[in-house]
């Protein structure tokens, strides 16, 4: 009898601590976490990778370490982390909308059921830009220019399948106008043919725009997100203005897919702990990136909703032709 007692004593203080503790301590201490990234280091997804690691190796008990896998538009990095041992050992960021547009144009080794999402940390809306001695005052401007001068509207985008760009495309559709792309290779030589006045008007996310407004340079016409961002509250949304354009660019945690669900819910608690850390918010805030916090049932519907309108897109009209 009095084995049984410290059978069942024992048994219960070893399930208090492997289901109770905020830790991975059930997981072998020695083994470290890989944090895959499908971009190159010193990049922004890179930068808010290497944070969120350094916040969450504490609140895990685990060392993370961060593999930079980028080429193909990110897709080397998103198969490495499809094809990774589904242990909980490797997770990696998703980017979108690569991450859903990529198997919608190309055949890859991955698409979204490849992926376990685990947490959603960043929702960056696009914007729409002008210099400041732009003629246009008003997005209303602009859209009104492009109707009388169908095609003659310049605007620039940081690549062909971009956010931006898609976004810019489903503002021509809804609104009826027609104007002309010119991609770049990134918001810097985007921002540099906007001053340069080689474009009319450049497409940013709002981390990038709130960086290049304070310049006093550059003015921001519209954003595109749901609500106004409260980096720019007297900024309309293209939603306000009767066009339903949402467009951001998330950046999320995921696992590959056949992960125990178990340990997909105990990560995704971890990266809410990081969040709401008053310490790392304000470094978040200091860099001009906009905490969405989603939980992995959230994450997923985030990612199938925009993989269903992409896809619509693609069959009317594909945004990068053969």
């Amino acid at each position: 009898m009095k084995k049984s007692k410290w059978f069942l004593g024992i048994l219960c203080v070893s399930l208090f601590f492997l289901y109770a503790s905020p830790s991975f301590a059930a997981w072998p201490a020695d083994q470290t976490i890989t944090m895959v990234i499908a971009y190159s280091p010193g990049g922004s997804t890179d930068i808010m990778a290497r944070l969120v690691a350094n916040y969450l190796e504490p609140v895990i008990g685990q060392k993370i370490i961060v593999l930079n896998k980028p080429g193909a538009g990110a897709e080397i990095g998103y198969t490495t982390l499809s094809e990774a041992k589904p242990d909980g050992y490797t997770v990696g960021f998703l980017n979108t909308p690569s991450i859903v547009a990529l198997p919608i144009r190309k055949k890859t080794r991955f698409t979204l059921d490849s992926f376990a999402p685990v947490a959603c940390l960043m929702d960056d809306p696009c914007t729409v830009l002008v210099r400041e001695d732009s003629p246009f005052q008003t997005m209303e401007e602009v859209i009104q220019y492009a109707k009388d001068n169908p095609g003659k509207l310049t605007y620039g985008v940081s690549g062909i399948g971009s956010d931006d760009h898609m976004a810019m495309i489903f503002l021509e559709k809804l609104a009826g106008i027609s104007a002309k792309v010119v991609p770049f290779t990134g918001a810097g030589p985007n921002r540099t043919a906007l001053l340069g006045g080689h474009i009319d008007i450049a497409l940013f996310n709002v981390s990038e725009a709130k960086e290049y407004s304070e310049s006093g340079q550059i003015r921001m016409l519209a954003q595109m997100a749901e609500e106004r961002d409260p980096l720019f509250p007297n900024v309309v949304t293209l939603k306000e203005m009767g066009y339903d354009v949402v467009m951001t660019s998330s950046r999320g945690v995921a696992m590959p897919a056949g992960v125990p669900s178990e340990i997909v819910e105990k990560f995704a608690e971890a990266m809410k702990t990081v969040v709401e850390n008053p310490e790392f918010r304000k470094k978040c805030e200091d860099a001009y990136l906009p905490l969405v916090f989603m939980s992995p049932s959230e994450y997923t519907k985030h990612l199938r909703d925009l993989s269903d309108k992409l896809t619509k897109l693609w069959e009317e009209d594909p945004w990068i032709k053969e």
